[in-house]
């Protein structure tokens, strides 16, 4: 009778245990704006033994959880995004290039900005109610869709500028705003709209309560994501966070609770409060790790980790080895420290017996140097969570399984194409191809910041930080990418620059 009474209480015990075990794994993605590949203490590039490398900027910035992060799962060192923030947005929500959404600029709130050469045809307005994205796919499979943060999917008024009509049960502070008119509660985040402000109309909305306090944006926004998690939580429901920093875009407040740190660095004051938006968005990343443990989710949570284009650190000129040094460029031009971001992930809490970490094994304190872009995480978080994209949406990504094990994926095509046929920015109207080490770029109107020529090519294996212009020394291998370069936006179906005068569209020539 004893052994019948504990052979039922284990089979009960069992049974409550599968009960409440999670059918479904959360997933979190934290979006970084306008934080490139230096923007960290964690060192992304590495030496030719593939071991990491660190650079000045490495011991500059402040992010120990970025570091506690990269401990527990993989970096990637050659993880693109698009050189500015509204095509990166959508296509992480689509898993599409923007050449095939064409959405190839930033959003204009209230103007269409194509430039005085755009596409006419460009997608301006962005994303649209009845749209497939990430979200309303992982909706439908029953997950509580938290959107906290930066939004951007398109202009003021529009379907786009409301995350809840994109898939989003939740929605904080996401609207059609690229940038806070400010970071202080103090200042309202910029206003109240229609009382009082100067840049109302740019103010981050939804966080009234924390009007007139002394706290910064970030940490307001943190505290919102880890309340709207535990509700999720509490509900018995998986969950996607979804959470765009609006740090570290400018404008450029410094953050009072790590200004200290900074003061005597020698660098100028725009750059100290840029560093101090690093360190308050990496605070949030560990109050988010932290509330995830707290829950009792961090096993069954998947946390990824990026920014949506190259730095815009204040620290030099857009065209050199400044602002993101060793690397060239920043946000919005067209050499590597204009696309190439820092990239995470991993599990919340490692742990290899976990049911969820054995379907999508992730190799803790790992470097993934192989090609990767954010058009990816769409087909390999549908996978981990079981669902599907409906036939007929058109995927550029491919799943990041084996990359994120740590090894490399053979069949993995080593391209990136990268189409941005607008102005004025730091480049204005090119597209960029890397296909394996090589690189060219296609400037539709030469100019100096093209040295005069339609084509940039660079071999980035010898020359990583693009010092060398090899298109007039190795014309068969500019032919070649040239036609890789042409041949990707013709399956894209990109939209291109048009001549002043006749309006027609300018095509890349292959040379």
């Amino acid at each position: 009778m004893k052994h019948l009474c504990l052979l039922t209480a284990f089979l009960l015990a069992h049974a409550l245990w599968v009960q409440a075990a999670p059918a479904k794994p959360n997933v979190v993605i934290m979006l970084v704006d306008d934080m490139g590949i230096m923007d960290t203490s964690v060192p992304f590039l590495t030496d030719d033994a593939g071991k990491p490398k660190r650079y000045p900027l490495n011991d500059y910035y402040r992010t120990p959880n970025m570091e506690r992060l990269a401990a527990r799962g993989v970096r990637f060192n050659n993880f693109y995004c698009m050189s500015v923030c509204s095509p990166t947005r959508i296509s992480l929500m689509t898993g599409q290039n923007a050449a095939r959404h064409r959405t190839t600029n930033w959003i204009n709130p209230d103007n269409n900005n194509a430039g005085p050469n755009g596409p006419p045809d460009w997608n301006w307005r962005g994303l649209k109610r009845g749209d497939l994205t990430l979200a309303s796919i992982l909706q439908a499979g029953g997950y509580q869709t938290i959107h906290v943060g930066k939004g951007h999917f398109g202009p003021r008024n529009s379907d786009g500028a409301d995350p809840t009509k994109l898939g989003f049960d939740v929605n904080v502070g996401g609207a059609s705003i690229g940038a806070p008119a400010s970071y202080y509660g103090k200042q309202h985040f910029g206003g109240v709209p229609g009382k009082n402000g100067k840049r109302a109309s740019h103010a981050v909305l939804g966080l009234d309560k924390y009007h007139g306090q002394e706290i910064f944006l970030t940490e307001a926004l943190t505290l919102e994501a880890n309340g709207h998690v535990a509700d999720a939580v509490k509900a018995g429901k998986p969950f996607f966070l979804y959470f765009p920093q609006y740090a570290v875009h400018a404008p450029f407040n410094s953050d009072p609770r790590f200004a200290a740190n900074y003061a005597n660095s020698g660098k100028p004051a725009n750059a100290q409060a840029f560093a101090t938006l690093i360190e308050g968005m990496d605070k949030s990343l560990g109050d988010v790790m932290t509330n995830l443990e707290k829950l009792g989710v961090a096993e069954n949570t998947l946390i990824v980790f990026l920014g949506d284009n190259g730095s815009d650190a204040p620290l030099g000129h857009q065209h050199a080895v400044a602002c993101a040094a060793p690397l060239r460029g920043k946000k919005g031009s067209h050499y590597e420290g204009g696309v190439r971001v820092p990239f995470l992930a991993a599990w919340a809490k490692p742990n290899a017996a976990n049911a969820f970490q054995q379907r999508l094994p992730i190799a803790a304190g790992s470097i993934q140097d192989q090609q990767a872009a954010v058009y990816d995480l769409f087909p390999t978080i549908l996978a981990l969570t079981g669902q599907t994209a409906p036939q007929g949406h058109v995927v550029d990504g491919a799943r990041l399984d084996s990359l994120l094990t740590g090894k490399r994926d053979a069949a993995r095509p080593e391209q990136f194409l990268m189409h941005y046929p607008h102005a004025p920015h730091r480049t204005d109207y090119f597209t960029t191809f890397r296909d394996g080490d090589w690189k060219v770029i296609y400037h539709y109107f030469p100019s100096e910041v093209s040295e005069g020529s339609h084509y940039q090519l660079f071999n980035l294996k010898a020359d990583p930080f693009e010092q060398k212009n090899l298109a007039a020394t190795e014309p068969a291998v500019l032919q070649r990418l040239m036609q890789g370069l042409v041949s990707g936006l013709e399956k894209q179906r990109a939209v291109y620059p048009v001549d002043k005068e006749t309006k027609l569209a300018q095509k890349p020539k292959v040379p």
